[in-house]
């Protein structure tokens, strides 16, 4: 076992510095593009926290926020495919303008369902904001409309992001050792 959290990290993919330019960028962007609107951000527990706190406090326009949770990986590394909703939403959405909040799309089953979940639901509109975009796993057909950065297919932590409930806290986001979750 190591001694810190930061014994367990490869190396750092993204560092504070990074991820706060990105995030400032994204949320000027939402911003812009939401001008004379309301949006309702709906994050998707628990990675997305700590993005969309940084994200809502970089986004000028009011807005309203919610949050939703969803299983689909248990402690493993890689989805099971199937979807549970553990919390939902605890008002009406109709006719709201969403922008759903990851940390990551990975796979792309989760989001997948959940739009066509809350798409039941008469929303004005639904896109997809995510810190991390990693194509090359994407088994649903779908993309974010707003996304931080691209990664490669290696098991990233940090900035919320976890490993069996571990890592969330670290400050930045790095590649994650092999051996700490083979």
């Amino acid at each position: 076992m190591a001694e810190t959290m930061r014994d367990d990290i490869l190396r750092v993919l993204l560092d504070e510095q990074q991820i706060r330019a990105k995030v400032e960028e994204l949320g000027a962007r939402i911003s812009e593009d939401y001008r004379g609107k309301k949006p309702f951000f709906l994050g998707v527990l628990k990675g997305c926290f700590v993005f969309m706190a940084d994200l809502m406090r970089n986004v000028t326009v009011p807005c309203m926020m919610d949050f939703m949770a969803v299983s689909s990986y248990g402690s493993g590394t890689s989805t099971t495919g199937a979807v549970r909703i553990t919390k939902d939403l605890s008002r009406n959405i109709e006719g709201l303008d969403l922008i759903i909040v990851e940390d990551i799309l990975d796979s792309g089953l989760t989001l997948s369902y959940l739009t066509k979940y809350l798409s039941s639901r008469s929303p004005a509109s639904i896109r997809i904001a995510t810190l991390l975009d990693k194509p090359e796993r994407r088994r649903a057909d779908i993309h974010p409309d707003y996304f931080c950065f691209t990664v490669p297919d290696e098991f990233v932590v940090g900035y919320g992001l976890d490993f069996a409930e571990k890592y969330r806290n670290l400050p930045y986001i790095g590649i994650l050792k092999p051996e700490v979750y083979q």
